[in-house]
């Protein structure tokens, strides 16, 4: 059992004004800002402290990406292409990634949380009632029980989804952990699910040497964005070897002792080494006692806009990040913790922290600006509403389009370069609602959409924000003229 200095004075050990049950990224951010603001918190984790993200998903996974997608950079210059001889080096990729992941060592973790004066407690925790925690320790020493001044924050995240494939589970299936963390690539590489963490780790392994099929049972891939981002990722996969198969539905896996593994699908039989599946996530709730204080086990948390859990007589239950299934992504999942931090604080000082839209206790950005990148070459990056689910919610909406290839700046950037972008307008409040945009480097171009969706820019306004020339930012400005300004 590992403690930081932040415990309280003896007697008052097992007592915290909170206690964070989960220390990835989201319980770490939330149980930072109750200490900034006065409290103290205790973080339990089981595993390592910085979870999923720093050791599973987003570090190692971009880190996998980057090397690929720099020499591509480079080969598309003239000059530089000449200067690019050699291809890349798997184990030198690996060992950058293990390097991002921290060598799965979280050393540096700790000494981050005791610097924050948050207290740290190695092991697996479940409600066990109102405000009380049991937790067994990592290091097997008797079970404790804690229990929470004013509130207990779930920050215990999402596991991946299996499909009920029939032999899918026999299999032994990889999940995102099981690629992000391999030490070598499979000769071949099946992928189950042609979304975000489908799309990113086919061109991973594919670029490290795997043979990669991509399987999607929908008409394309990343289907929860605009249909032209799927189109363009797909493309470019294919060119790179990846076989990509949509509209595919795998009816059964099965592998025999030392045989490859065969994925039999409605589009004929798949051989394999490794098996990835890439389907989705579910709330990681099955075993955090739940049921004590009066909700279904493994369920998703319905919260408030102050991540407040509803449901719960007192008030006093949280969920924060991937367990309320508000927004799955990390940079989400840590604004929500900095706002229910806020709430949390200020009920607890005697302060009203009503959630009010956009104010410093309600995470409304998570229901109409929800920024993503998706980590492909080319890179794909959204925020709000794709033009179908604006309308789909009343809207009424015009979207415009451009080639962001046209712009002086991408031309400059690399030979070919081949981008789109979509601006999606509110026609009654002349507002931009969401925006899309695939092409090298876009990522970079989101932080200006989100400000706009978010700060609820007008149009006449957003007209006098001048892209400096030559920069791809100047899509904005033919996005603009291509609407009629």
């Amino acid at each position: 059992m590992t403690e930081s200095p932040g415990a309280q004075p003896a007697g008052e050990q097992d007592q915290y004004d909170v206690i964070v049950i989960g220390g990835g990224a989201v319980g770490e951010v939330l149980a930072q800002r109750v200490v900034q603001r006065g409290l103290s918190a205790i973080l339990v984790e089981a595993e390592l402290l910085g979870g999923e993200c720093s050791y599973w998903a987003c570090m190692p996974s971009k880190a996998l990406l980057r090397s690929g997608e720099a020499l591509r950079a480079a080969q598309a210059v003239p000059g530089a292409a000449e200067a690019v001889t050699g291809q890349l080096d798997p184990a030198a990729v690996l060992s950058r990634r293990d390097a991002f992941a921290s060598n799965w060592d979280d050393s540096s973790q700790m000494e981050w949380a005791e610097g924050a004066g948050i207290t740290v407690l190695r092991g697996r925790a479940r409600l066990a009632g109102p405000k009380r925690v049991v937790v067994e320790p990592a290091d097997q020493s008797p079970a404790r029980t804690l229990e929470a001044r004013h509130a207990v924050g779930l920050c215990v995240g999402s596991k991946p989804t299996i499909p009920p494939i029939q032999g899918l589970r026999e299999i032994r299936p990889w999940t995102s952990r099981d690629a992000t963390s391999a030490k070598q690539p499979p000769k071949r590489l099946a992928i189950i699910g042609g979304g975000v963490v489908g799309c990113e780790l086919a061109q991973a392994w594919s670029e490290l040497g795997s043979h990669v099929t991509l399987l999607e049972m929908g008409d394309r891939l990343l289907p929860a964005m605009e249909p032209f981002a799927g189109d363009y990722v797909g493309r470019a996969l294919r060119d790179r070897g990846v076989e990509v198969r949509t509209s595919t539905t795998v009816r059964m896996a099965a592998r025999e002792d030392g045989e490859p593994i065969t994925l039999t699908t409605d589009r004929g039989d798949i051989t394999a080494d490794e098996v990835l599946v890439a389907t989705g996530r579910e709330p990681n709730t099955g075993d955090v006692g739940l049921e004590t204080v009066g909700l279904e086990p493994g369920a998703r948390l319905q919260t408030d806009d102050s991540c407040r859990v509803t449901g719960v007589e007192g008030g006093w239950l949280y969920a924060v990040g991937d367990v309320n299934g508000r927004a799955l992504f990390t940079h989400m999942g840590k604004y929500q913790a900095r706002l229910c931090g806020e709430a949390i604080a200020a009920r607890a000082h005697g302060e009203h922290a009503s959630p009010v839209a956009w104010s410093p206790y309600a995470a409304t950005a998570d229901h109409q600006a929800v920024p993503a990148v998706v980590f492909t070459d080319p890179q794909v990056a959204t925020v709000g509403l794709t033009e179908e689910r604006a309308r789909d919610t009343g809207v009424m909406v015009r979207a415009v389009e451009y080639d962001i290839g046209d712009v002086a700046g991408a031309k400059l950037r690399a030979d070919g370069y081949a981008g789109h972008a979509k601006l999606v307008i509110d026609q009654e409040r002349m507002v931009p609602v969401g925006f899309t945009a695939v092409g090298p480097d876009v990522g970079e171009l989101l932080h200006a959409a989100t400000v706009a969706i978010v700060g609820e820019v007008p149009l006449d306004r957003l007209w006098h924000a001048v892209p400096s020339y030559p920069t791809i930012s100047e899509v904005w400005l033919r996005l603009l003229e291509t609407y009629g300004m």
